[in-house]
């Protein structure tokens, strides 16, 4: 059976999709040092009013199709279940949170995303339809790799507070720093197609996975003393990984989904996609919460590190669970990647990889 590969048009450059996660930690640093911290939100006001006129300027119009019914009640439970949890996780982050408000809020949390789902899977026109996740491409992509998401984007939140608060760093050197990560996200970029047609989806994954593991528990070894050529190089490696883990995620996830179930399935991974990435920060909040308990400096943001790297290295074996045919209908086979390579027509099916955060 054919399905569509995923794709971004060929019309927006891959480098203008990945440059803001890039400058924004460098630009952070310019902002507190140089202006106020205020001009970090402010700065959104400009930029989000230039977003949405190129917004009116360059997607095409669509003919309006009557969409189903809102599900209100769907809405509801999702809005008031992720409401309660990112509260809980405030409240983890705290110093003394009160024992009783955490179970209380644990159990509303827990009990309405139980509510949540049994809703969603009975309704006939769910606002998040989780039927896509009997598909192993799309549950892969969407359960590990959230697990991925999650880690990963906690990096940048927590490495920035190690330089800062630990070592001492400006902001601007802190985010200059911080800059190596997306440098060695960008570098990896040109060679993740062609490693993904060489060696399959299951392979990238999980070697990705399990060098963003590697380096998080290297992370948690650095200190002041460590040499700046070697953080910049641990910084550059966990970007790499960060960066192959996307692309492969993100591509595989809807390798085996039909066009029929396109429009749902986006919609869920879009909203999954966030969420691990915000609940990223406040994992790594409350890991390093935790670890402020029994330690104190760099003991603790190993700690969060350490807590991090284990976290990631579940996604790893999910991964190694994956059949090793996984993704094969959007990937080209291995006689085909030497014809495209030695410049003869590309076959049928080709791989268009889809750029992570």
């Amino acid at each position: 059976m054919d399905h569509p590969a995923p794709r971004i048009p060929s019309h927006f450059p891959r480098r203008h999709r990945d440059l803001h996660p890039r400058v924004a930690p460098l630009a952070g640093g310019i902002i507190t040092t140089y202006f106020t911290w205020h001009w970090i939100f402010l700065i959104n006001v400009p930029l989000g009013t230039v977003a949405f006129i190129a917004a009116l300027r360059l997607i095409p119009a669509e003919a309006r199709k009557t969409p189903p019914p809102l599900d209100w009640i769907g809405l509801a439970l999702t809005c008031t279940r992720l409401g309660s949890l990112v509260y809980l996780g405030s409240l983890l982050a705290e110093r003394d949170p009160g024992v009783l408000a955490m179970i209380g809020w644990a159990v509303v949390g827990v009990g309405l995303v139980g509510f949540a789902i049994v809703h969603q899977l009975r309704t006939r026109h769910p606002l998040l339809d989780l039927r896509a996740l009997r598909i192993e491409t799309f549950r892969l992509s969407h359960a590990g790799g959230s697990l991925f998401r999650l880690t990963v984007n906690a990096v940048p939140f927590l490495v920035p507070l190690l330089f800062q608060d630990v070592f001492g760093y400006t902001p601007l050197l802190s985010g200059a720093l911080v800059l190596f990560v997306f440098v060695g996200n960008l570098a990896i970029k040109p060679a993740t197609t062609s490693l993904l047609r060489r060696f399959g989806f299951r392979a990238v994954i999980v070697i990705a996975s399990a060098a963003a593991a590697v380096s998080m528990a290297l992370m948690a070894l650095l200190s002041s003393a460590t040499p700046a050529w070697l953080v910049i190089a641990l910084l550059t490696v966990s970007g790499v990984a960060r960066s192959a883990g996307f692309t492969a995620y993100n591509t595989i996830a809807f390798a085996d989904v039909e066009r029929a179930e396109m429009t749902d399935a986006n919609t869920l991974a879009s909203t999954l996609q966030q969420v691990a990435a915000g609940f990223g920060v406040a994992v790594g909040a409350v890991a390093l919460r935790v670890g402020d308990g029994f330690a104190s400096g760099s003991g603790a943001f190993g700690f969060a590190f350490g807590v991090l790297a284990v976290l990631t290295a579940f996604s790893t074996v999910e991964a190694l669970l994956l059949s090793r045919t996984a993704g094969e209908s959007i990937r080209p086979a291995r006689a085909q990647y030497a014809a495209v390579s030695s410049g003869s027509p590309p076959a049928r099916g080709r791989l268009e990889t889809t750029t992570g955060c």
